[in-house]
């Protein structure tokens, strides 16, 4: 049994050095004539070396075997220091050997202990003419059996709460293990987010970027109105990629995201003679639906920045790589739970057997709010991208 050192363990000591205090006083006020100097020597050396014993066995990491033997030296000092004590002060450090013995070695061995004594005590008892019915001795005996059977309680606490201890102690160490593997997961969970942000985010932007850019390269020999036109959408587009990234390592917004102030700004940087796009707000989230500062009025829409996102890498798809001429946004509540939908007419894809960062981009986000992602599509029927987060989700 590993058990650590209990609360008690000064115990031993303080009843050695009240023994051996009793019998000096006990010699020197002249109440033990018997008591010669080597009896009254022996006495003595064997409670100092008790006490020794005591100082040296707690100090000393604990094994059954060192137990064991440590069990042995007290009781051989017992036996040594009752045998020179002739007014019989040491019998009652009899009952700190069930004590140790349930301690260290469990409790078989502290209650067998504890019963030996006692029947050692009984039958010394009966051997002695006139002892059964001495009042004295028939005191003693019961006080014997008091005090085993407190020494055995005692040491039973003593257990408890050292092994409630231990257990106390792993628990914390447990607890403080799995603290560190939440903040772990928790790190590694937000750099999934950055690295999902930074996709949807300035992803889209650089190809709204590029594609304007083409478009004014194109454009520069034969409509310099439009390519002039096509370079100031592609650095305002450069310009709410940086202002997106600022807003991602501020991590923190002075006031709650709008979708509708966001979706607006995203169509207005996007839609273009050969690049249609339709925003479909239900509800009367229109233009109307905003305040002064441009901000819609929907900041209690569920996951309104993951709908945003998936609105986001939809529309860079469809410009991408669907060659669509037409696009809808459509953003709608059905019973909690809000809905976006993005419809185009590219040219459409097998979803079963596309795989790509940002679609599973768009399904890690809603997952993480309980929400789900449905995609439809087949070549040249173009595709409907629904997905869908329910209420309570932020």
């Amino acid at each position: 049994m590993a058990v650590e050192a209990p609360p008690l363990r000064w115990m031993a000591s303080l009843l050695y050095l009240a023994v051996l205090l009793t019998g000096l006083y006990f010699v020197g006020a002249g109440l033990a004539p018997d008591w010669s100097r080597v009896e009254l020597a022996v006495y003595l050396a064997g409670l100092i070396a008790l006490l020794v014993v005591e100082q040296v066995d707690w100090r000393r990491p604990r094994t059954r075997r060192w137990a064991m033997a440590m069990l042995l030296i007290r009781i051989v000092l017992l036996e040594t220091v009752n045998a020179a004590d002739g007014a019989g002060f040491s019998r009652a450090l009899f009952v700190l050997v069930p004590f140790f013995a349930y301690f260290w070695l469990g409790r078989a061995a502290g209650i067998g202990l504890a019963t030996f004594y006692l029947v050692m005590a009984l039958t010394r008892t009966t051997t002695v003419d006139g002892a059964r019915t001495d009042p004295e001795v028939v005191s003693e005996l019961f006080m014997l059996f008091i005090g085993l059977v407190l020494a055995v309680a005692t040491a039973a606490v003593a257990v408890e709460q050292s092994r409630s201890r231990l257990q106390a102690e792993r628990l914390v160490t447990e607890l403080t293990a799995t603290q560190e593997r939440v903040a772990e997961l928790s790190a590694a969970s937000e750099r999934n987010r950055l690295a999902r942000d930074i996709h949807d985010s300035v992803g889209h932007h650089l190809t709204a970027i590029s594609v304007q850019l083409a478009k004014a390269e194109a454009f520069r020999e034969r409509d310099p109105v439009a390519a002039d036109r096509a370079v100031a959408d592609a650095r305002r587009a450069a310009g709410r990629a940086l202002r997106e990234v600022r807003e991602s390592v501020g991590a923190l917004r002075a006031e709650p995201f709008s979708l509708a102030a966001a979706l607006f700004a995203l169509v207005e940087g996007l839609d273009s003679p050969d690049f249609r796009v339709v925003l479909d707000l239900t509800g009367g989230e229109g233009r109307d639906g905003e305040g002064r500062d441009g901000k819609g009025r929907d900041g209690e829409v569920p996951g309104a920045e993951a709908l945003y996102r998936v609105a986001q890498e939809a529309l860079t798809n469809a410009r991408r790589h669907a060659d669509a001429g037409l696009v809808r946004v459509a953003v709608r509540s059905s019973g909690d739970d809000a809905v976006l939908e993005v419809e185009d007419d590219g040219r459409g894809f097998e979803p079963e057997t596309t795989a790509g960062g940002g679609l599973s981009g768009m399904r890690e986000r809603l997952a993480a709010l309980g929400g789900s992602v449905r995609v439809e599509s087949s070549p040249g029927r173009g595709t409907r991208i629904t997905a869908r987060v329910p209420a309570g989700a932020r």
